[in-house]
């Protein structure tokens, strides 16, 4: 109901919509223990290795303990088990966890705060927090993005995954929606294509926002139309850039900082409640050893300093994660950073490879958007898009005949037509099986037409 009378409803009322869909969510991200996990956090910035390992022992403690009490799949754990022995615990697959989701669960959806995540490798998981996780993980990056001056009500851009515009906003050019009450404008990255960037860019000098967030992919995309097509982006108007949800490739934060003329600042996490990873003023990555353990590991599951990331995250009480093995891969540093913060440092997060889907008449569809066409559907256990011609995809789905619906088809087609528009060709096959690569990983975007696209 509440998204028909949006997508009827006049311009300002749908900022205001907006405006009111926020301030309702912010009221559990910053109520309760907010301000107390603000203040840790903070108390925590230049705390020494020593003290900052003892306080993750604690957590881990803490939260093995609860995990053992609550959650039927983790009953037989040992509690004791220290992060130096941590290995001694199973570790978890996204496999493991979408069919054992229910035996994990600690409480139930409706007393949580359910998110729901497509998975960049294709398949939907809806995992429950409770509400002071989220509290403790919004103070976790308010504090990191503190550092440079952002609070919330500053003047922020945000290019996230939210379907947010009409038929009529495209016809008026205009691919934005505004909260007014905090000071955020929400842009389309479903509609970042070449015929539409001016709009966006122009926009967005005339906003001023003192912050970027969101895919920075998206942001590229402004960038590079901008540098190519001499539109000056004011300098002194960005304080920093926060990306989100992707990989930053040197490249991406090379064109980010020369033409918006400020500074990229990093961070890692997940839909699924992943531990944090902050870069500081010195453009150093470190780990936020207060809100999980991180072990990477080599593909015998053996310690090494460059390999995928298995974590055990202290904000996921309502849907525990224990050595979870999210399908990323980071590269460990030997170097100290002299910035006062003495967690542990990263050379670099390596992710997935940038994948996207093109579109004609909505351009390029990035992974964490193609992931999304996931969300509120049933039954599709995986899905790998290939697009070998401009004007057409194919999605291969494996799915559950059990749980597999028309309705649950209707949505996902749905959610595709939202990314790529109407006039795009879809062909839809249900599939026995999607193969991996030799690597053993698999692919969730499959796309032959690079070389077609400008």
């Amino acid at each position: 109901m509440k998204e028909k009378i949006y997508k009827i409803a006049p311009h300002f009322i749908q900022n205001l919509m907006v405006s009111v869909f926020n301030l309702i969510a912010y009221k559990y991200r910053y109520g309760g223990n907010y301000k107390k996990h603000l203040e840790q956090k903070r108390s925590l910035k230049s705390a020494s290795l020593i003290k900052l390992q003892e306080f993750q022992q604690e957590k881990l403690t803490a939260f093995l303990k609860f995990s053992k009490q609550q959650s039927k799949y983790y009953a037989q754990i040992d509690e004791n088990t220290s992060v130096h022995s941590i290995a001694i615990l199973p570790i978890i697959t996204k496999e493991i966890l979408r069919a054992k989701i229910n035996d994990i669960y600690t409480l139930d959806k409706s007393k949580g705060i359910v998110a729901k995540t497509g998975g960049t490798t294709g398949a939907s998981l809806e995992v429950v927090f409770t509400k002071d996780n989220i509290q403790e993980r919004f103070a976790a990056q308010d504090a990191f993005r503190e550092q440079f001056g952002y609070k919330l009500g500053e003047k922020s851009a945000w290019f996230s995954g939210k379907s947010i515009i009409t038929s009529r906003d495209v016809k008026r050019n205009r691919f934005w929606k505004t909260d007014v009450l905090h000071n955020i404008r929400y842009y389309s990255t479903f509609h970042i294509k070449k015929e539409y960037l001016e709009y966006f860019l122009k926009n967005l000098i005339a906003f001023k926002p003192k912050y970027l967030i969101g895919f920075p992919t998206s942001m590229v995309e402004l960038a590079s139309f901008g540098l190519n097509n001499n539109i000056i982006f004011p300098a002194r108007i960005l304080t920093a850039i926060f990306p989100t949800a992707e990989t930053v490739t040197p490249h991406i934060r090379n064109i980010l900082e020369s033409y918006f003329k400020c500074n990229v600042y990093n961070q890692y996490a997940s839909s699924e409640g992943a531990p944090f990873i902050f870069e500081c003023k010195k453009r150093k990555l470190h780990v936020d050893l207060s809100s999980g353990v991180f072990e990477v590991l080599d593909e015998k599951n053996k310690p090494a300093q460059s390999g995928k990331l298995v974590f055990t995250s202290f904000t996921t009480y309502g849907t525990p994660l224990i050595r979870y093995d999210i399908g990323d891969s980071i590269a460990l540093s030997k170097m100290l950073c002299s910035c006062g913060n003495n967690n542990p440092l990263v050379d670099e997060i390596l992710g997935r490879a940038n994948e996207y889907v093109f579109s004609p008449e909505n351009g390029k569809i990035n992974l964490v958007n193609v992931a999304n066409t996931l969300k509120d559907t049933f039954g599709i256990q995986k899905i790998q898009v290939i697009q070998n011609q401009l004007d057409a995809i194919s999605l291969n789905i494996v799915i559950d005949e059990t749980k597999y619906t028309r309705k649950s088809e209707d949505q996902f087609l749905r959610n595709w037509r939202d990314r790529v528009g109407l006039k795009m060709k879809i062909d839809l096959c249900k599939v026995k099986a999607i193969s991996s690569e030799r690597s053993g990983k698999y692919r969730i975007v499959i796309n032959n037409v690079t070389s077609l696209i400008d």
